[in-house]
């Protein structure tokens, strides 16, 4: 099932995307969905990011090739750092690009939804944890991690987070070819098979170190590839059997002193 979450009479509403449609759900991510009898073009439908979440748990080196792309060694368990809840934007918004970084980076990256709260797990409960799969782009202003020496601010400004549309429940993660996609050309592909750290251990590694809440979004990784975003730029992550999420670039306004 492709879950989506829209605006809807003012109000955030989940639904199931069928084709062209969505039918409305009433319920919520920790106590399940029920379908009502309500629907709507998908084309008239405002669409938020799939989750809000508390935070975003994101995994850094998870691929082999990017790794090996940075001159960095093979992790021994997994490097995670955290992205802000306010980087969060949905499909067809426009991430901005900050006056004071000097290359923002696009990563594509398939990401984790949390369905419930998730603490101290073993790797073969992780998947009663899950609500499912979705699409995010781990904007990265490049200049910034190198030289901050740390990721906080070079991952964590406004709009750093594209995710979604939808969330896809039912798909197997270990196998899932990704792309990013920059006006029309491909500049990552790989397959989520490539993953140092598939997503069970991640997940229970993750919930040794921190309580994942429900709508709380893991983030697992990008493949090598990846490249600067520049103002008018069209990007699309595009995961085979969960979606594609597209956005806009645009430089964001100077803040006055």
């Amino acid at each position: 099932m492709k879950l989506i979450r829209i605006l809807h009479q003012d109000v955030p509403r989940y639904g199931r995307v069928e084709g062209d449609t969505i039918h409305l759900l009433t319920g919520a991510i920790e106590t399940g969905f029920s379908e009502t009898q309500e629907m709507l073009p998908l084309s008239d439908a405002v669409i938020l990011p799939p989750t809000s979440p508390t935070k975003i748990v994101a995994v850094g080196l998870n691929y082999r090739d990017h790794a090996e792309e940075f001159g960095e060694p093979i992790p021994a368990v997994p490097k995670i750092f955290l992205k802000p809840s306010t980087a969060v934007i949905p499909h067809g918004a426009d991430i901005l690009l900050p006056p004071m970084a000097g290359q923002v980076d696009f990563e594509a990256e398939l990401a984790v939804v949390i369905a419930r709260t998730c603490q101290g797990i073993q790797p073969d409960q992780a998947a009663d944890y899950l609500l499912g799969y979705t699409c995010l782009n781990d904007v990265t202003a490049r200049d910034l991690q190198r030289q901050d020496g740390q990721w906080t601010r070079a991952k964590g400004f406004d709009t750093f987070a594209p995710v979604g549309p939808v969330v896809e429940t039912a798909c197997d993660p270990s196998c899932l070819d990704i792309q990013l996609v920059q006006n029309g050309v491909v500049r990552q592909h790989s397959n989520t098979r490539h993953f140092i750290f598939p997503i069970p251990k991640l997940v229970a590694f993750i919930s040794q170190v921190m309580t994942l809440l429900p709508g709380d979004i893991i983030t697992t990784g990008t493949p090598s590839g990846v490249g600067p975003l520049s103002p008018g730029d069209r990007v699309e992550v595009r995961i085979d059997g969960v979606g594609t999420l597209t956005n806009g670039v645009r430089k964001a306004r100077p803040i006055s002193s």
